[in-house]
This record gives structure tokens, sequence and C-alpha cells, in this order.
């Protein structure tokens, strides 16, 4: 795979692009209402509270939607498991096959539905980080142990090597499989028969500097010290890659790239890995050429986020 330049940091969706397109959807308007003169600031203030709160209200409705969903569907799942077992009677072949594709579909619904709950936990601030100290490599080797299979099934070889430089520190561990999967997961969605998936992990120096304020004492300016400050994780694919002009709109909510829309998915995976990312005081980008195959990157620090609203 060829070496591609590394691309900027994706920045975290804001609320104010939401507003914008909630006010011209919900108005009718075809131009920007903040540059309309005749639209006070306050009115402003109270369409964007009145559309938050709708979202909030829309998002709670759905999540409830979806936790509903899970029950029947476990149960419907648990019985095409137990005729799979034949342990209720022998089957033909031909039953065999369509319990497997029914076996299939109810645990890529089941994706689905735990999809939407993550992304409204998250989206809804009820999401908690869990911090402890541990052993990324042990983390990272857990995730391919469960992702083995699948890629084998799909013809895919994924590698992971340790990283004896990585000491232990303290993160979410949880949170880190979840990111690092749905990188896998959309990896082995997208990569031929054939390909190769590569996971690497390294410690990283992270140069974090915020924008340019004169006068401010908390800037964050360049790091004086060598030592690493972060951990970086990688997943690199041989898959088709994504065009420049996508690189930040691919971790966007239910974004899927034009080629892709018949894809199955609701193209969550990667806008949820951006905010538990976000989360974690981190970073995701991506760094594509189409033909070149793809390679997702993200830094968590190795001091956790200090910011104790979204912790436990």
């Amino acid at each position: 795979m060829a070496v591609l330049p590394e691309n900027s940091c994706l920045p975290p969706a804001t609320a104010a692009g939401v507003a914008d397109t909630g006010l011209s959807a919900r108005n009718g308007a075809a131009h920007d209402l903040s540059l309309d003169p005749s639209i006070s600031p306050e009115l402003l203030q109270q369409q964007y509270s009145q559309l938050r709160e709708r979202f909030s209200r829309t998002t709670h409705a759905l999540a409830s939607a979806a936790h509903d969903l899970k029950t029947p569907l476990a149960i419907l799942n648990g019985y095409v498991e137990l005729l799979q077992s034949e342990k209720l009677g022998g089957l033909n072949d031909r039953q065999r096959e369509i319990l497997r594709d029914m076996n299939s579909s109810g645990r890529r619904l089941d994706h689905f539905i735990q999809d939407f709950l993550n992304y409204s936990a998250l989206e809804t601030g009820q999401a908690k980080m869990h911090f402890a100290m541990g052993d990324i490599n042990a983390c990272l080797s857990e995730v391919c142990r469960l992702w083995s299979h699948p890629f084998q099934e799909k013809g895919l070889a994924l590698y992971f090597l340790g990283n004896d430089k990585l000491t232990e520190f303290v993160f979410d561990s949880a949170k880190v499989q979840r990111v690092v999967s749905n990188l896998l997961e959309n990896a082995s969605k997208f990569t031929p028969a054939g390909g190769t998936v590569w996971l690497h992990a390294e410690p990283h120096m992270w140069d974090r500097r915020a924008a340019n304020q004169a006068g401010v004492l908390t800037e964050r300016r360049r790091q004086m010290s060598s030592q690493p400050n972060s951990v970086k994780v990688s997943v690199a694919d041989t898959g088709p890659g994504i065009p420049p002009e996508y690189h930040i709109e691919v971790f966007d909510d239910f974004f899927r790239l034009p080629q892709n829309e018949r894809q199955a998915g609701m193209g969550l995976g990667l806008a949820i890995a951006r905010r538990l990312v976000t989360n974690m005081d981190g970073k995701i980008w991506v760094e594509s050429e189409p033909g070149a195959g793809c390679k997702f990157s993200f830094i968590i620090p190795l001091n956790p986020p200090t910011n104790q609203g979204n912790r436990e």
C-alpha cells in the first residue's frame, strides 16, 4: 500500500451546523437566516433551542423504539438457533439453508439496533466513560480474536502484532474496542476477498495546539518534551479507497459514499467512532486515495480527559 500524507484532524460536528440546517428546512428559507438582518439574535436563539429540544425528543423516541425491538428480536433469534440445533427434530438441507439466512439477517438487524442505541446514548450524553489502568495490546488482541472468524469467512487476512513499546496507561478499554471494532467492520465490508487488513498501535508524540488566541494563558502550545504523550491506533486495508473530498464527511451521521448507498448499514459506524474518540479527548481521521486502500487512525492521550461530565 502506498504511503499517504497525513490528513488534518477531523473537527467535531458543531451544533451551529445542525441549527442552520434545521432552521432552513423548518422555514423553507433559501438562504442562511443568520445573515438576514431582519432576524434578531434572540429569535435565532429561540429557534435554535426549539430545534435542539425537538431533536432531543426525536432521538429519545427512536431510541425507545429501537430498545423495544430488541426483546422480540432476541426471542426470534433464539428460536432460530434452537431450530438450527435440531433438538426439536432433524432438518433437510433446504431448511438448514433458510435458517442460516434467517440467523444472518437477525444478527444484522440486531447490529443495526445496537448501533442506533449507542448513537442515541452518545448524542444525548448518556454514554459514560470508564477510565482504568490497562494494557492496550491485550485490548486490541481481544478485538482481533473476535473478528478473526468473520474475516476468514470473507477471505480476508487480518494482521496484528503487539507493540512492546506500549506500556500500561489509563484508558477506557471497552470504548477503544468499540472504535476498533467499528473500523474493522468498515474495512471488512469494503475490502474485496483476498485483501488484507492491518491493525497497528504505537506510542505517539501528539503536538496539541489550540487556535491562536492572544492573551489566553490556557492555550495549549507546542510540547517541549520528546516523550510520547499518546497512543496512535491505525486500521489499514487494501480496499477501493475513499476520494479526498469525502475524508471528513465519512464521519458524519448516517453518511454513506454515493457509490455505496446500496451497501447494508445505517452509516453510523464511523460517526459512533468519532464521538467515542472525542469523548476520550482524542482525534480520528482517514488517509486514502481511490484505488490505494484506506488507513483510519485515531489518537488517545496517555492522560485521560479531566472533564468529569462524561465519566463514572
